[in-house]
């Protein structure tokens, strides 16, 4: 029986057959001729939406953690949010970890997730020891950089597209305490906050908000936010290596759509960037308020209301980002198009087949759907790829297949490899049929 799944955004939603699995002999008879591997549903698109979808949510098991050396090994269903309970006391961290905790091991991989220490520690597949696949051609393959090196490559970052992961082993970060060092800078406009960003490039984790609604000589006013992990004396806390899970509360029901505005947008910024009183702030603040702010409010997509949000990341070249940052703000101002949460992080080299980072400044944007705003992601599109930049795939739902082909150099190597491990098309989504990755 199909039931209607949607990924966090709830956009787009669509009718499917799912099926779960809580050993590996159980899964291939269940497999459907085409299917594609499903988490938590925390992406932001249509990458992991299918006819038909398989939940690895059951498949969560931890199966080694080598606590010397700081490498676990886990299948792929399991959510970084439980890892974090596990690791976190025994004094290690995620290599890196995005904006929510509430993802899948899987999900990591196959999104090849950055953090706020890209420029540093790159993207999620840098610390992959080795992991498993069920591949289309029915093979359970282990793959690593040096072991099946085309899969490899192909499933960091393949939204799915290769197989079902199975197990992934990888790299942890040591620490002191589940605390960060924080340190938050308030910057007048867009070149002040890219200086700032330049002057502090041996921070381990940088991120800044910006107001994508001011004009003049504060266009593009941010804070500017650094973060390093606290050693046990810069603590005051009883318990130095304690893990946090519960949220705050939920929002209980969907936000009418006229909840957000403009108007409101620039409310809500002038609050944001208002509450820091003083130029430059330094605290010390437990992780999960560093690193997942947003997971303290449950539910919290339901303020977009019921027709969806699309957050829309891009990324632009270094040479280039200053000019493409302005150009594609100063249309967003134009417009009014103003987005809560407008976040600008710094990304370090990575070269991979159709992961998504690149040398350059990111900036993602959260717009609930209304009339217009494809056209107007459509024109922005545009711009990023005349920039040399790209969009995030997990969090595509709409690009047009010829923006994503100008803007993936590799993506016919990458569908190359998809016909040597997936012949007869037995994995595919949505996001596969509108990009032509599959034929």
């Amino acid at each position: 029986m199909k039931k209607s799944i949607t990924n966090w955004n709830n956009f787009p939603v669509v009718e499917a057959k799912e099926i779960s699995f809580d050993f590996q002999k159980d899964l291939v008879p269940k497999l459907a001729h085409s299917s594609i591997p499903h988490g938590n549903g925390r992406c932001y698109g249509d990458a992991s939406l299918y006819s038909d979808v398989v939940n690895t949510l059951r498949f969560d098991k931890v199966l080694a953690f080598d606590e010397h050396y700081g490498i676990i090994t886990c299948q792929s269903g399991v959510l970084l949010s439980d890892l974090l309970q596990i690791i976190v006391p025994r004094g290690w961290f995620l290599p890196v970890t995005p904006g929510t905790k509430f993802i899948t091991v899987g999900g990591a991989v196959a999104s090849d997730v950055h953090g706020k220490n890209h420029h540093v520690d790159g993207a999620f597949s840098n610390h992959i020891v080795a992991m498993t696949v069920l591949t289309g051609t029915g093979e359970t393959l282990v793959c690593n950089k040096d072991t099946n090196p085309d899969l490899f490559w192909a499933t960091c970052g393949g939204m799915g597209l290769t197989g079902i992961i199975l197990e992934v082993k990888f790299s942890l970060k040591r620490i002191q305490s589940a605390y960060i060092r924080q340190k938050q800078i308030k910057a007048a406009n867009l070149d002040e906050v890219m200086e700032l960003f330049g002057r502090n490039m041996d921070s381990t984790y940088s991120v800044a908000w910006i107001d994508c609604l001011k004009s003049g000589k504060h266009f593009g006013r941010s804070i500017l936010m650094l973060g390093e992990h606290a050693d046990t004396g810069e603590t005051q806390a009883e318990h130095k290596l304690t893990p946090r899970e519960k949220a705050l509360f939920t929002v209980p029901f969907h936000f009418p759509s006229f909840v957000l505005n403009g108007f409101s947008v620039k409310v809500f910024n002038a609050l944001y960037y208002a509450k820091n009183y003083k130029r430059e702030i330094n605290s010390v603040s437990h992780y999960d308020g560093f690193f997942y702010p947003l997971d303290s409010i449950l539910s919290w997509n339901k303020i977009y209301g019921k027709r969806g949000f699309v957050q829309y990341q891009f990324v632009i070249p270094f040479d280039a980002s200053r000019e493409g940052l302005k150009n594609i703000l100063a249309r967003i101002n134009k417009m009014g198009m103003g987005s809560f949460l407008a976040v600008l992080k710094l990304f370090g080299d990575q070269e991979n087949l159709i992961s998504f980072p690149m040398k350059g400044y990111t900036l993602a944007l959260d717009f609930p759907i209304r009339d217009g705003l494809f056209g107007f992601l459509d024109e922005l599109d545009q711009v990023v790829a005349d920039y040399g930049g790209r969009i995030y795939l997990s969090k595509d739902a709409r690009m047009k297949k010829e923006i994503f082909w100008k803007t993936y150099p590799r993506a016919r190597e990458f569908q190359e490899i998809l016909k040597k491990y997936d012949p007869e098309n037995r994995f595919n989504s949505h996001l596969a049929q509108r990009l032509m990755l599959k034929v």
